[in-house]
């Protein structure tokens, strides 16, 4: 029994200790003074504007992952819940750790563990996907070869083939395995969430829908780092961002690190330092964004606190 309690806190400190190595290597590599003075070049007014038009754009995110939930309950709860996932994104592993907080919280108020399911994981791949939309496009933008241009074919089409393997091959797969092994554990909430999946497979309208609302808000927030570098002093064209900050987020994604703290900087400074970009410019401008969703997983932590952590249920949801 004494494990247990140390083991969520030995986690946090190895993905801590991931981030203070990346960035350990990231400040060893480059001049800190010039990352620091690119702090200081960006205006307070534009990181609060950032960060307002940010949590707009999670507000249109909650609002997706509740349309793949079918509404099933309120609208407010969903949004409660996603910042849950953002405040959770705090300590948890990855920049997808969050999702796990998220569902929870779906789950209290939508009593539905496979729709949770199946809805969450759809939502974040439809968001991955997206991402890698974006990164095509960034990289047909670029003059510099094919070869950012493969990078991200390559990317585009591990992320579709993922999608299209829970909507499409899972329903078919879940039943044919416990139909061969009928003893192993959770049948029933395997054969409902591969019922759910089959579910969201018959509205493409539903699918597609979601896929176009995620590409726009992954499309502003890259707009938003953007303008943050701008304001460092990165001084490179809008495809080379399309390109490198979705790549970025997507590798974030990987639980070695605290919200992807460490990792996304590195990453985006080893795709566009070859593009023309300075690195310690490139790293201040990841590291302002990152104060960007500290901050907002911050604000979550506290209207949840104040809102005593209660996540109730629509009475009804046409």
């Amino acid at each position: 029994m004494a494990p247990n309690p140390k083991s969520p806190l030995r986690g946090w400190i190895i993905r801590a200790a991931g981030s203070a190595i990346l960035l350990g290597l990231l400040f060893w590599w480059l001049p800190l003074d010039q990352v620091l003075a690119g702090f200081a070049r960006v205006p307070i007014g534009l990181w609060l504007g950032v960060w307002v038009l940010f949590m707009a754009g999670h507000a249109l995110a909650a609002a997706k992952w509740w349309a793949l939930l079918d509404r099933g309950f309120a609208y407010g709860a969903a949004l409660r819940a996603h910042f849950a996932g953002l405040a959770a994104n705090l300590c948890l592993p990855g920049a997808a750790g969050g999702d796990v907080v998220r569902a929870g919280a779906a789950q209290m108020a939508l009593k539905d563990g496979a729709k949770v399911i199946s809805g969450s994981l759809t939502d974040r791949l439809i968001d991955m996907l997206a991402l890698a939309v974006l990164a095509g496009a960034g990289a047909l933008g670029l003059a510099a070869g094919g070869s950012w241009g493969a990078l991200s074919m390559q990317v585009l089409g591990v992320m579709a083939a993922a999608l299209a393997g829970v909507i499409w091959i899972v329903p078919r797969l879940v039943p044919w395995v416990w139909g061969k092994w009928p003893g192993l554990p959770a049948r029933s909430l395997a054969l409902k969430t591969a019922a759910d999946f089959a579910a969201l497979g018959r509205r493409p309208g539903l699918l597609l829908g979601t896929l176009a609302l995620s590409t726009a808000i992954q499309a502003l927030f890259v707009v938003l780092a953007m303008w943050l570098g701008v304001a460092v002093g990165v001084q490179m064209p809008p495809a080379a961002w399309f390109f490198a900050w979705p790549l970025a987020k997507l590798l974030a994604v990987l639980p070695v690190s605290l919200n992807g703290l460490g990792l996304r900087e590195a990453t985006l400074a080893g795709l566009m330092v070859p593009l023309g970009a300075a690195g310690a410019d490139v790293v201040a401008a990841g590291l302002v964004w990152q104060a960007i969703l500290f901050a907002t997983g911050g604000l979550g932590a506290l209207v949840l606190a104040l809102s005593g952590f209660r996540i109730r249920p629509a009475k009804a949801v046409e």
